[in-house]
């Protein structure tokens, strides 16, 4: 490939990127990152891309990009070209430093393990971060061959200052930031640097992260304006945090965004929630992705940590699975019950179909939809506990027998038959509490289930009424 960098696009557009590192799952806090940066550029009429840190050889396996890869596609967050892959352009690091040398910001460094760790702290004794005593020497002949370092040489005194789209301005003193290796003894190139040059070079104007990141803000600038290029705009956004407000780990939840699928979350739920933790509209808890698109600034980011809040998180995802197509949530619920060791037939497949209109006003995720077709499937004759046959004996029995001809000559829609068991209850003079938890156990075998009308819908004719004739011949 040509190691002559593209130009930048400057006022072509913004262009945003996202820059994980494939070392096991894709962090919740990776993917709203990769949204605010999706969002941004969208709203800005640019380009969105992204870039795989896969400078951690041992970690970085094609198994852990996939996963990366595949989160940014659940999400639906697709860049506008194909990733690019840091480890790949080491010489590219590798031409930057010898750029940096030749313009004297740059030093050789033959400093031993030992002797950095003394010249730390004789630093930090002075009040100042590290400075190699190589600095400002000039090394013997032959030297050069020898293994060695090269360092970044950053000015002594003044500041330098971030103007962070988020977090305001922030200043650092430069005697506060060290002379940090660009290049190591064994020629691997350093974080800091890499990410430089391939912002560079990928012609990044926006640089929307993580506040982790913020003090890597001042150490890059420095590197930018050393090499003579223009330094993009800074963006950092507070992690997220679990409800308590303590940093988010395993105990608070899933954390990671294939855990978010399996446990039933659909993508764009997981888009809306994930915007309005750490950026707002007014009071807009649920939008569109179009939306998001139109009001989404950067600058509106909040300061504060955003708080995982499941109970936010499920409201929203149940909006999104009433608003879901029927085809799509069966495909879900059936791969969820895969997942569990249950193959629904074909005709199980149309039954869940059939069902699926009334079953999912009552899920807030996939596997509560899962949870709620289970009656659905229950082989007959459905077994009756001790309760369930109490229910079917004596009159509630001979009630539900002058129920069922009521039923079976009924239209079979919801509101038909929510009309059918309330004339019955009139045509009884009791009240529904007489005879419905006897129906209830006579359709479901106990097993959860909307209500009476919609569990008879869901079941369809034919085998609601064969369910209903096994129990009253079981509680007989």
């Amino acid at each position: 490939m040509s190691q002559d960098p593209p130009k930048r696009s400057g006022s072509a557009g913004v262009v945003t990127r996202i820059a994980p590192s494939p070392t096991g799952s894709m962090h919740i806090g990776t993917a709203r990152t990769a949204l605010f940066n999706y969002l941004y550029a969208r709203h800005c009429g640019g380009r969105f891309l992204v870039r795989i840190e896969d400078t951690d050889r041992e970690r970085s396996t094609e198994a852990n990009v996939q996963v990366i890869l595949d989160g940014l596609a659940w999400l639906g967050l697709n860049p506008d070209e194909p990733p690019t892959f840091q480890f790949a352009r080491a010489e590219r690091h590798r031409q930057a430093v010898d750029q940096l040398l030749a313009a004297g910001r740059a030093y050789r460094c033959w400093m031993t393990p030992d002797e950095t760790a003394a010249e730390r702290e004789k630093a930090r004794a002075a009040g100042h971060a590290l400075r190699s005593p190589w600095r400002d020497k000039t090394p013997k002949p032959g030297l050069e061959a020898t293994p060695h370092a090269i360092r970044f040489k950053g000015p002594l005194t003044g500041d330098t200052v971030i103007d962070d789209l988020v977090q305001g301005r922030v200043s650092f003193h430069n005697r506060d930031l060290d002379d940090l290796v660009l290049l190591r003894s064994d020629g691997v190139p350093t974080y800091n640097l890499a990410v430089v040059v391939d912002d560079h070079d990928m012609g990044i104007t926006h640089v929307i992260r993580g506040d982790d990141h913020l003090n890597n803000a001042a150490r890059q600038k420095l590197i930018y304006q050393a090499l003579d290029w223009e330094t993009p705009a800074f963006a950092h956004v507070p992690m997220i945090h679990g409800a308590d407000g303590a940093k988010l780990s395993k105990r608070h939840g899933a954390q990671a965004v294939g855990e978010f699928a399996e446990l039933g979350y659909l993508p764009e739920a997981m888009r809306n929630y994930l915007a309005r933790l750490g950026w707002s509209h007014g009071d807009d808890e649920i939008f569109s992705d179009e939306q998001a698109i139109e009001w989404f600034d950067i600058a509106d980011g909040l300061r504060a940590p955003g708080r995982m809040d499941f109970d936010k998180l499920n409201f929203i995802n149940g909006h999104y699975i009433r608003q879901a197509d029927d085809g799509r949530l069966t495909a879900l619920v059936c791969a969820a019950m895969v997942r569990r060791g249950q193959l629904l037939t074909n005709e199980q497949q149309a039954q869940l179909l059939h069902a699926m209109p009334v079953l999912k006003d009552r899920g807030k995720t996939v596997l509560e939809l899962a949870d709620q077709a289970a009656f659905l499937f229950a082989a007959r004759p459905l077994p009756l506990d001790d309760k369930g046959r109490a229910q079917l004996s004596g009159e509630t029995a001979e009630r539900l027998r002058r129920l069922k001809p009521l039923l079976e000559g009924a239209a079979w829609s919801t509101p038909e038959l929510e009309a059918v068991l309330k004339t019955f209850a009139e045509s009884e003079g009791v009240g529904f509490g007489k005879f419905a938890p006897a129906l209830r156990a006579a359709l479901t075998g106990g097993l959860p289930s909307p209500d009476l009308a919609k569990t008879l819908f869901a079941l369809g004719p034919n085998e609601a009424m064969g369910r209903l004739e096994d129990a009253l011949s079981l509680g007989a």
